[in-house]
């Protein structure tokens, strides 16, 4: 008999949505600003219903897996970032392109639609805490030490589509390429091929599990640079005799769960299955069954027979969604509480019906344009991804 979905616990400890306490045993304290407001009044879901068909084939919008189901419900694909941009980018009718996702999506959706489609972001104020870690000038200043030191030449950077369009347009500059959670480990070989190692941007588990879950490579091969210490607090030598520079950034809401919530799992639904995302702690991936981006998540549990146990490590929203769709199979969240995307969750219903209904009085609001020179390296960066074999037709986050 398959377990309904069970919220996690409130407990003063979490890194929750209600409330304005931080996770001490996170890597970073998250503090959530307030509550969620209430699930929208039917008139609000009217709205946003009326505004959506007065404007037809002219807007396309675009929802995130980790999206609240309210906005969920109004979007044309959902998915995970770049795939997202790539089926706006398929569909050049649409005049105006709303992107209910994180400021980094909207810019990657602005990069790879044509000039004459517009891309908006309901919220300005939906960011990403991740791609915020690594900063322009944090990242020029890494790069002049590296020269300094005279490795510059010998590194590739590799910067996860989860960064801001500056950053991977440096990584474009500086013949690297951008990867996601899915081809992570044919970027890495392809960067092996043109040099002795890789700054790895911004996501230091991501660059991590993949050096060493899938290259074989060892933890000594990884050091991490912290941009808020001199030269990355580290010396030329630690530099120089490793293979990965790992940024010292992380999702927020990956890099809550531990160890110990795959312990207290197992110990309270034995033989579940724990599927993870690769942007865990690397403590995490080594205690998990089953590691894979969002995509491989949804997949393996659509997948699953009836009957089939999942603790999944990932945004809060995409677990109960996949719980309620498999009411046959039991889908639980790996720890017993954590905050949703709070970013993510700032793109609400009252935002989108503001956004829609400026588009219907022909006001654009909040447009994401990315600069011509930007766009064009950060082009030149996706484009390399692009051309690794397999990658333009397989699952891209």
């Amino acid at each position: 008999m398959a377990q309904s979905f069970v919220e996690p616990e409130k407990t003063p400890l979490a890194l929750l949505l209600l409330g304005q306490d931080a996770d001490p045993d996170s890597e970073r304290g998250v503090e959530c600003p307030g509550d969620l407001p209430p699930a929208s009044d039917p008139d609000l879901v009217a709205r946003a219903a009326a505004a959506k068909a007065a404007l037809g084939d002219r807007v396309f919008i675009l929802g995130h897996h980790y999206q609240r189901d309210e906005v969920i419900q109004f979007a044309d694909v959902t998915g995970d970032s770049f795939k997202l941009s790539q089926q706006a980018a398929a569909r050049p009718e649409a005049q105006f392109v709303v992107f209910a996702g994180v400021h980094f999506m909207a810019e990657s959706a602005d990069i790879l639609t044509a000039d004459h489609q517009t891309v908006i972001l309901p919220d300005l104020a939906a960011g990403c805490s991740m791609a915020d870690m690594a900063a322009m000038h944090q990242v020029d200043e890494a790069w002049q030490t590296l020269t300094r030191w005279g490795l510059a030449e010998s590194t590739v950077p590799i910067t996860y589509m989860n960064s801001s369009a500056d950053i991977k347009a440096f990584t474009g500059r500086n013949g690297g390429s951008i990867c996601t959670s899915s081809n992570a480990k044919r970027s890495l070989e392809w960067s092996f091929e043109r040099g002795e190692r890789v700054l790895f941007l911004p996501d230091q588990h991501l660059g991590r599990n993949t050096a060493v879950r899938d290259l074989g490579m060892s933890l000594e091969d990884c050091v991490v640079w912290d941009p808020h210490k001199p030269d990355g607090g580290m010396t030329e030598e630690q530099a120089r005799s490793a293979r990965m520079l790992l940024w010292k950034g992380h999702c927020s809401v990956h890099g809550k769960f531990t160890a110990e919530s795959v312990d207290d799992v197992r110990e309270r639904m034995p033989g579940i299955t724990v599927l993870v995302h690769p942007e865990c702690r690397h403590e995490v991936i080594n205690k998990a069954d089953l590691v894979g981006s969002t995509e491989f998540i949804i997949s393996t549990i659509d997948a699953a027979p009836p009957g089939s146990a999942f603790a999944v490590g990932t945004e809060l929203n995409l677990v109960r969604r996949l719980a309620l769709r498999h009411p046959d199979k039991t889908v639980v969240f790996l720890d017993k509480a954590v905050c949703f995307c709070a970013t993510m969750n700032r793109i609400d219903l009252p935002h989108l019906v503001w956004s829609l209904e400026s588009l219907v009085e022909d006001r654009v609001v909040n447009q994401i344009s990315v600069d011509p020179d930007t766009a064009h390296w950060a082009r030149v960066a996706l484009d390399r991804m692009l051309a690794l074999p397999g990658v333009a037709s397989a699952p891209t986050d």
